[in-house]
């Protein structure tokens, strides 16, 4: 990154709480892989240097707002794409150890090489689909949280990641500027999984002022065996 960007990086999270300084090397870093990977296969439609600092490093950082990421967690980050907000959570939290799940290849085996030559050991890649995952015994049930970022409406998230929860933990779905539509149809999503809808917090992401919201889930008691329905069926037929 330019030193204009790294000091865009630093300044815009200083506005979400957080101090890049000591990180600032490894971000530096993520943005030349992703770059380079970039020109190679189709990892992500933003490719712009100040777009990537402000639309998936710093915007990806916003989970941790409210603190509902706070202590030693194991996180599943579903549908990380190109490893956000995995990676970057990664980076200013060793201590939060991390699954990213995906369903394409190419995105997790560059997961998997870029937390290798960043030397993250608290990030692990897996290809593959929540609704796969959450019948499996080695998942279901195992996360105190899953994280979220622009991968579908909420009555569809909470059947993909409530399963793949403990009770107690709790979905962090991030969410754009109107979500009003999504709430109405996410409270009974979330009962008939054993959850229920708890913060819901609007903010703006720092410099560009664009509109966003945090969506907790919290579980609440057991999922039914019933759930998650087989691959497919969530997105299609969303449960209200």
């Amino acid at each position: 990154m330019t030193p204009e960007h790294q000091s865009l990086l630093i300044e815009a999270a200083q506005d979400l709480g957080l101090d890049l300084r000591e990180h600032a090397p490894a971000f530096d870093r993520l943005h030349a892989l992703l770059a380079e990977a970039s020109e190679q296969m189709n990892l992500t439609t933003i490719r712009d240097e100040r777009d990537v600092v402000l639309k998936h490093f710093v915007d990806s950082l916003s989970c941790l707002s409210g603190g509902h990421l706070d202590g030693e967690l194991d996180v599943l980050d579903l549908g990380t794409g190109a490893g956000f907000p995995a990676l970057p959570l990664a980076i200013v939290r060793p201590d939060l150890r991390i699954l990213a799940l995906d369903a394409t290849r190419r995105k997790i085996d560059f997961v998997e090489r870029t937390a290798r030559t960043l030397g993250l050991t608290n990030v692990r890649a897996v290809a593959g689909r929540a609704e796969t995952l959450g019948r499996d015994p080695a998942h279901r049930a195992r996360y105190d949280r899953v994280v979220t970022r622009a991968v579908a409406s909420l009555p569809v998230l909470i059947e993909l990641a409530l399963p793949l929860l403990r009770i107690g933990g709790q979905l962090v779905a991030q969410k754009g500027s109107d979500v009003s539509e999504e709430l109405n149809a996410a409270g009974g999503a979330a009962a008939q999984l054993g959850g229920r809808i708890g913060d819901v917090r609007a903010f703006r992401l720092p410099v560009t002022g664009d509109g966003r919201h945090l969506v907790i889930v919290e579980k609440t008691d057991e999922t039914s065996e019933r759930f998650p329905r087989r691959e497919g069926v969530p997105a299609r037929h969303p449960l209200s």
